[in-house]
């Protein structure tokens, strides 16, 4: 698992730089300044968030840790990028409203990850 969620990481890490990019020079004049920050948060929660799926890649590799709670760990991360980020990119560039309810169920499955990350570090030997 530590490989696919490393495997992971990386792409999510390239399509954030690669979107910022895009935002940044493509979108700037195509957007308004209020649905580029919207992009943009979803690009920087990305990063955060692909960072987080490295670390957890890299703590799969260490015995101590449960890694049954890590998966789990992973796995809410991954769905926090879908959920959270990719409501905000869909909502930034099709004005469509409700998509910003999807957006705080990413928010509460990175909670989840980053509360079973408290519990792997506290659990650990």
């Amino acid at each position: 698992m530590e490989r696919l969620f490393l495997a992971i990481a990386a792409i999510f890490g390239g399509l954030a730089v690669g979107g910022g990019a895009f935002a940044s020079h493509a979108l700037k004049d195509r957007l308004s300044e209020k649905a580029l920050a919207i992009f943009e948060t979803g690009i920087r929660y990305q990063m955060y968030h692909a960072l987080a799926l490295l670390l957890v890649a890299i703590l799969l590799r260490q015995t101590e840790f449960s890694r049954g709670l890590l998966t789990t760990t992973g796995i809410t991360f991954i769905a926090g990028i879908f959920l959270f980020s990719g409501s905000l990119y869909t909502l930034s560039l099709t004005g469509i409203k409700w998509l910003g309810a999807i957006t705080p169920l990413g928010g509460l499955a990175f909670l989840a990850g980053w509360g079973c990350l408290v519990v792997v570090a506290l659990g650990a030997k």
